[in-house]
């Protein structure tokens, strides 16, 4: 088994990057996500939002002959549990692959928390657990591989958020702007009209 994992501050606020996190598919970072599904989900009594989803993936960047090998479907799912508690400022998503579970098992963990010193901040917290012990020959070979994968796609993830959060300021701007330009246009704002 081999364990990855990493830390990383957002200069956003908790609020800002759970919103921007249930956003963050599709994006052009990861085009490889072509589906979240909402499997359930519900709000507990302490106020904790509780999702279950289906992500569903493509364009495996493992050679063809490879993916034929192992019998690899065009496309691959990852089960995800998440929890969002906007009382202590956290949100933690959980995912499993559900494709190719025989053969390897890569347990993923998120988790955004407000910053402890600063609330414009969050601090993300990433680990995952790569298993390939039923594949026979080399399977730290093969997490190894998983591992070294994580640390880029961990970075794109991060560019996604960023870019999510842009684009959230981007149409709040514009949202912004247009209201302004229509108080504007009917004459509210300027003052008591005289007859």
């Amino acid at each position: 088994m081999k364990i990855w994992s990493m830390e990383h501050i957002f200069g956003h606020s908790w609020d800002q990057i759970t919103k921007a996190a249930w956003q963050k598919y599709p994006n052009p970072m990861n085009p490889n996500v072509v589906g979240t599904d909402v499997l359930e989900r519900h709000v507990d009594e302490d106020g904790v939002l509780h999702t279950q989803r289906l992500l569903t993936t493509s364009k495996w960047s493992a050679p063809r002959f490879v993916t034929k090998l192992l019998g690899m479907d065009e496309c691959c799912y990852i089960y995800e549990y998440s929890t969002v508690n906007p009382k202590s400022k956290s949100m933690t998503l959980k995912s499993i692959n559900l494709s190719l579970s025989s053969l390897m098992s890569v347990e993923e963990t998120l988790r955004y928390q407000q910053h402890p010193e600063d609330s414009q901040k969050t601090l993300l917290t990433q680990e995952a657990r790569i298993d390939a012990s039923t594949l026979l020959g080399a399977p730290s070979y093969f997490e190894g591989l998983v591992a070294d994968s994580f640390t880029t796609n961990s970075a794109k993830g991060r560019e996604a958020i960023e870019w999510v959060c842009k684009k959230i300021n981007t149409e709040m701007q514009d949202l912004a702007a247009g209201a302004q330009s229509f108080v504007a246009g009917i004459g509210l704002g300027q003052g008591t009209p005289t007859s």
